[in-house]
């Protein structure tokens, strides 16, 4: 039954089997088309009955014991998540973005980790290219509900960029990985195709009417929806709401006593934190010694298992630099638990003597100390995510745990693996500043993304919940969080586009407390046990492996 589960999975999610290293799919794109998704929710509904009478529900302590079980109840809920996003028609009846994005990296998840032979992943390339024209085809009419313009802009913009990247820098991946002169001249004529889908897709986007009364809100029903059955979340929007507002002042407060503390007011942190930066000389280097320094902090104070999965830090090569600030180009992607390799590459913007010297220079200071830190070795590289990825990957013996959290597309492969992912990754910034691994001024950092990630969860609940237009949202950032404008517009487009997403931050690291400080009164506790007990659930939500782990002990 859960293979049939996942054979259905990966059949209408290709490209997500991509990116999880199941390449049975690599020459595919998904049908999108309305008549497609109608039979893919009468398939969902089968296979969810199917498993209602396979195992029943019975209760936690089953749940925790039974692993098969448990990946029913999960696939349950990944059925019905995608049924709402289905019937609600708010995703791929209105969101052209999602039609980009999907076109894109269902050919950049190839060239990101190329198969080998190198032919055989030229064919796959070639393959999925030549399918775009047909996906990006059906975008018009399956796009039936008014778009907002903002999620136009976005898509319009992707497109034409990744037109330009199939003329031009494609070339550069070619030389990279020794693609044969015959091999380039028929991808080159694929590519060359795609591309002119790309500009016909942005040409439309470009046409479509600006809606401005285009709403943002998936609505308060489907939300609670989503928080139950994506998060496994027993409380109302409007519980977590009031909550999550209640914490905000002691937050503010917190941060600004650090920011004077270490630059004189909140307003001066920017500015001290870009000038803490290394040099270029050491700039490549500081990511792979504060790596084994946070791998070294961990084992010092027994803190979590380390997974044997080497990472390295290398810059973004020159095929992607172009594209990468414009599009969903993560510089960290979870390695593909289906695929694991030797060594898995954590791509940075480059700093080297290419550059010019004034953008080297905005460079550093944009990857300063405590962006290194925090963001790129803590909560992704090191004792975040890789740390997670590993212990899902290697340790899990839930099939959906596993794969749950694959970065994919526009977002991670179900929507169910969020709030352990992001949970964890925001709560292993926290325990890192608890160790004493950060400096004062990454400790006043780390804060401002706490009151940040607070500022996330309310502006996703009340944006989605009807409470806030989108310009409301961007206003509550620029003035109670002290964001730019610009952030304030991109994140909340993001907000917007993916609802309940941003709330899982928030709803992952505060169940991780929450279940720290319930399992700290039992006489066996100690980190190490609570931290690997934890992730050795995999890639679920954090709600409900806090049920499983106070069920067992």
């Amino acid at each position: 039954m859960l293979d049939r589960f996942l054979a259905q999975y990966f059949e209408r999610h290709p490209v997500n089997a991509t990116f999880t290293g199941l390449h049975t799919h690599d020459h595919r794109l998904p049908d999108w088309s309305r008549a497609a998704r109608d039979t893919d929710v009468a398939e969902l509904a089968e296979l969810h009955d199917a498993l209602f009478s396979a195992f029943p529900p019975n209760g936690d302590a089953a749940l925790a014991t039974d692993i098969d079980a448990l990946d029913a109840e999960l696939a349950r809920a990944n059925i019905d998540v995608r049924i709402l996003e289905t019937q609600s028609r708010f995703f791929h009846d209105r969101n052209p973005a999602l039609w980009t994005g999907e076109a894109i990296f269902s050919v950049v998840s190839l060239l990101l980790r190329p198969t080998q032979p190198i032919e055989a992943c030229t064919a796959s390339i070639k393959s999925r290219l030549r399918a775009i024209p047909t996906f990006l085809g059906a975008m018009p009419t399956a796009l039936t509900e008014p778009v907002p313009a903002i999620w136009i802009d976005r898509a319009t913009r992707e497109a034409r960029v990744f037109a330009a990247f199939l003329r031009g820098q494609l070339r550069l991946w070619c030389t990279e990985h020794g693609v044969t002169d015959a091999e380039r001249q028929s991808l080159n004529e694929a590519a060359a195709d795609a591309a002119q889908a790309f500009d016909v897709a942005a040409h439309w986007l470009y046409l479509l009417p600006r809606d401005v009364d285009a709403g943002y809100a998936i609505g308060g029903e489907a939300y609670d929806i989503l928080l139950q059955r994506g998060h496994f979340c027993a409380q109302s929007s409007s519980a977590l709401l009031q909550r999550v507002l209640g914490e905000m002042p002691a937050a503010k407060a917190r941060f600004h006593a650090l920011a004077t503390e270490v630059a004189g007011s909140p307003e001066a942190l920017g500015a001290r934190l870009a000038d803490d930066r290394p040099t270029e000389t050491e700039y490549l280097a500081t990511f792979t010694s504060q790596f084994e320094a946070c791998r070294a902090l961990a084992a010092q104070h027994d803190q979590v298992g380390w997974p044997d999965w080497p990472l390295r830090y290398v810059p973004i090569p020159l095929w992607a630099r172009d594209i990468a600030p414009q599009l969903y180009f993560l510089f960290y992607r979870s390695p593909a638990p289906y695929e694991p390799r030797p060594e898995h590459r954590y791509l940075v913007t480059p700093v080297d003597d290419t550059i010019a010297p004034d953008e080297r220079e905005r460079r550093l200071k944009a990857w300063n100390h405590s962006t290194i830190t925090l963001n790129h070795v803590v909560h992704h590289g090191a004792l975040g995510h890789h740390v997670q990825n590993g212990h899902a990957t290697h340790m899990s013996h839930s099939r959906i745990g596993k794969i749950a959290a694959v970065d994919c597309a526009s977002r991670i492969g179900m929507f169910l693996g969020g709030s352990m992912a992001e949970g964890w990754a925001c709560y292993a910034t926290e325990l890192a500043d608890e160790l004493g691994f950060l400096t004062p001024l990454e400790r006043a950092a780390e804060q401002q993304s706490r009151v940040r990630m607070l500022a996330r969860a309310i502006v996703d609940i009340r944006l989605h919940t009807g409470e806030f237009s989108f310009a409301k949202a961007v206003a509550y950032y620029v003035h109670e969080v002290g964001m730019p404008e610009a952030v304030a517009i991109g994140e909340a487009t993001k907000n917007s586009m993916f609802p309940c997403t941003a709330v899982m931050y928030w709803l992952g690291t505060q169940g991780i407390l929450d279940l720290r400080d319930t399992m700290r009164q039992r006489a066996d506790y100690s980190p190490r046990h609570f931290h690997d007990a934890l992730l050795s659930r995999g890639s679920i939500p954090v709600a409900l492996a806090a049920r499983l782990l106070t069920a067992t002990s």
